[in-house]
């Protein structure tokens, strides 16, 4: 976990990585609720016999957007801002890809840089370069520029 005491620390680290997150498993029970949450069934994810038989990738894997959907966790594990803030609000994706697939099994890990920080009306708005490696694979599963909205004021 890193953690910054001000804006004007956490200001200090653009343009770098700042935190290397703890290794996740994506299990095939969580890809499994994931396609119950969302209705998303195509095979490649929840057949494991047909991925198997079928699927260039040997196994299922996980959906992009589960991968995607575990960034919300892994940032909160691996930083904090601790300026009085009365809230963190996600303000969406700048860039987003998926150059390789996740297997379910495999172990994850968020990489994070600061690539900036702006004031904003309401506080000041990061962006944060997510790299969601896989263990022991070359390319990463995801990289996103998350855009998060720090607002001003005590909880």
């Amino acid at each position: 976990m890193r953690e910054f005491a001000s804006m004007e620390e956490l200001r200090a680290c653009l343009g770098q990585e700042v935190a290397v997150g703890e290794w996740m498993e994506v299990t095939q029970e969580r890809i499994d609720r994931f396609a119950e949450a969302t209705g998303d069934h195509q095979w490649i994810h929840v057949n494991r016999e047909r991925a198997a038989r079928e699927s260039p990738f040997g196994g299922t894997v996980a959906h992009g957007y589960l991968t995607l959907s575990l960034l919300p966790a892994m940032m909160q594990a691996s930083i904090a801002v601790r300026e009085p803030l009365r809230m963190t609000v996600n303000y969406g994706l700048n860039r987003l890809r998926y150059p390789a697939p996740v297997r379910a099994g495999a172990r994850v890990r968020n990489r994070t840089a600061l690539v900036s920080l702006d004031e904003h009306a309401m506080g000041w708005q990061a962006v944060w370069r997510q790299v969601v490696e896989i263990e022991g694979e070359e390319k990463p599963a995801l990289v996103a520029d998350a855009v998060m909205l720090y607002v001003r004021g005590e909880r």
